[in-house]
């Protein structure tokens, strides 16, 4: 049975809105609860069309994700019903409209058949005529497979305002792409395309390049978690040879390894439009880092490289740097964490970092630099000016590299942006870092959490912020501060701070006492600045939730300012 005898489209306007989202489904004398399937928002005064999945569905089973499939498909969920359905497919529809889903294979009367069959062919033509006028549209997570997307490729083709479309996690397969060789031959407005999470695989990345090879619109493709291999990355590298107006392509959780670095790279060297390439999650290994450090030497145009959890190691990162040192264009983002460098690895970071006037943001997380590499980053940001953001979670770094880092702060106006979470700074790395807060820097973001700091480290902290004029956001979760680092806390919130607005302290095994010197702090501070307070997972009883809920009343009542608490 086809897509269009699946659906029945029914007319009420009569009913209220809310009546119509939980119309409920007879079919053979058994029901089925229909979610809220859609939903418009308003952007830039334009209306965005959006897809939601369904949620809450009785009988649906969790999804496990592998250790490299970290694309989540959050909207994504199993069928309505665990009987005997050939496919229900969701749609986006206008109100005062219902979807009603009737199952292939019943003994339905085959008059009544054919009325439903004429009734959602109609009603399906008035839906994508109401689909032209969205800019935006969200379809992702809905499973309406290769037969879906043919349906509303057609709708989309005649659209001449949609800017960006997500068909993620819907099932479709390599079968599906030739959809939308209509779409772009009669569409020359979109520019984003998202098809993650979608088993396209080598076969679909192949029947897509053909398509793209000469498109004049498409300027951002998102194939993150697709199935796509070496193959699949030569065909967009052919692709990349020709076509001039693509600007950012995520090819990220996929399964490309050196061979398909190779070939990418050899797409750098004659495409001079690519702007970013998010190739995290993949195998390219040492061999894959030296081949895109050849073609970055000669390729002008490349403005973000995310090579995250490639295992590049310390022998690709050394050809890597060294290709970007060499780098004719101006890389402002570097993504190379979870590539298990050591000190030695970070000592050819520092030596880019010296020479680098463009970088903007360097991450770094989650590999094991230590003290030593910590020292070495930090003595080469010595002599850079540029960059703003620096990420080096999860390395391992003690307070002897802590220290170091903020030593450099003294004199570094350019860093904003500081990540350290992960690291077992511990009490004297906090005392270290925020002795230099006190008066030197320009840190707005702080990350602290899970370093170990103690109720101790904490006190540290809470000294700072009471001359501090730059942090906005602060990040301690996981510090085991308990009720005596809150209290600290609690103390410099009641002194006059314009800057912080948000302050994480979840998982800090704070309990009601805690809650309490919070609260408090909040009342007493007219001119508090704090817009966003997290003190969920911790050991409040409902006594020390009143108190932040009071707090926060009294707050508004007072100044008129609203306090996000997450509890």
């Amino acid at each position: 049975m086809g897509l269009a005898s699946t659906l029945s489209l029914c007319s009420h306007p009569q009913a209220p809105l809310h009546i119509q989202r939980r119309q409920c489904l007879g079919v053979c004398g058994q029901f089925v609860r229909l979610p809220s399937l859609y939903s418009a928002r308003k952007r830039g005064g334009f209306r965005i069309l959006v897809v939601r999945a369904a949620s809450g569905v009785r009988g649906t089973q969790s999804r496990s994700t592998g250790a490299r499939r970290v694309y989540r498909q959050s909207q994504a969920e199993g069928p309505l019903s665990s009987g005997p359905v050939k496919q229900i497919a969701s749609v986006v529809v206008p109100a005062g409209v219902f979807v009603a889903a009737t199952f292939a294979g019943t003994n339905l009367l085959s008059k009544l058949g054919a009325k439903i069959e004429r009734e959602s062919k109609q009603k399906l033509n008035e839906f994508a005529r109401e689909l032209k006028s969205f800019p935006s549209i969200d379809m992702s997570g809905r499973n309406f497979g290769d037969e879906g997307i043919f349906f509303l490729a057609e709708s989309l083709a005649f659209n001449r305002i949609v800017e960006e479309v997500s068909f993620a996690a819907n099932g479709i397969t390599a079968a599906g792409m030739k959809a939308f060789d209509g779409v772009l031959q009669s569409n020359f407005t979109l520019k984003t395309l998202d098809l993650s999470g979608n088993p396209v695989g080598d076969e679909g990345a192949k029947c897509l390049c053909d398509i793209l090879v000469d498109n004049s619109s498409i300027e951002k493709l998102q194939l993150n978690s697709t199935d796509l291999g070496d193959e699949g990355a030569k065909a967009l590298a052919e692709m990349l040879k020709k076509n001039s107006t693509l600007r950012v392509l995520e090819l990220n959780n996929n399964m490309i390894e050196y061979s398909g670095f190779t070939s990418i790279a050899g797409a750098l060297l004659e495409n001079n439009s690519i702007r970013n390439i998010h190739l995290n999650g993949n195998y390219g290994g040492a061999l894959g880092a030296n081949a895109l450090a050849k073609a970055l030497e000669s390729n002008k145009s490349l403005r973000e490289l995310h090579l995250h959890g490639n295992s590049i190691l310390d022998e690709g990162t050394r050809a890597l740097m060294s290709g970007l040192s060499l780098h004719k264009g101006k890389l402002a983002v570097l993504d190379i964490g979870n590539n298990s460098l050591s000190a030695k690895g970070a000592f050819h970071v520092a030596e880019y970092i010296r020479k680098s006037k463009s970088l903007l943001w360097l991450n770094l997380y989650m590999n094991d630099i230590g003290d030593e590499g910590a020292e070495k980053i930090a003595d080469a940001l010595k002599e850079n000016r540029s960059i703003t953001t620096l990420d080096l979670g999860g390395n391992n770094i003690h307070a002897a590299g802590v220290n170091a880092i903020a030593q450099v702060l003294k004199d570094n106006s350019v860093i904003t942006t500081l990540e350290l979470s992960y690291n077992p700074i511990g009490p004297d790395g906090a005392q270290a870092l925020a002795e230099v807060l006190k008066f030197h820097g320009s840190i707005k973001t702080l990350k602290l959490g899970w370093c170990q700091i103690g109720a101790k480290g904490a006190e540290f902290v809470a000294d700072a912020l009471k001359y501090n004029t730059t942090i906005s956001v602060l990040d301690l979760r996981a510090n085991g501060l308990r009720d005596e680092g809150a209290a600290c806390l609690a103390r410099s919130l009641k002194v006059v701070n314009e800057a912080l607005t948000s302050i994480d302290l979840g998982f800090n095994e704070i309990r009601d006492d805690g809650a309490f010197a919070i609260a408090q702090a909040l009342k007493a501070n007219d001119d508090i600045a704090v817009t966003s307070l997290n003190i969920a997972s911790n050991f409040l009883t409902k006594f020390g939730q009143s108190a932040l809920a009071d707090a926060r009343d009294h707050v508004y009542e007072m100044t008129e300012k609203e306090i996000n608490i997450f509890l």
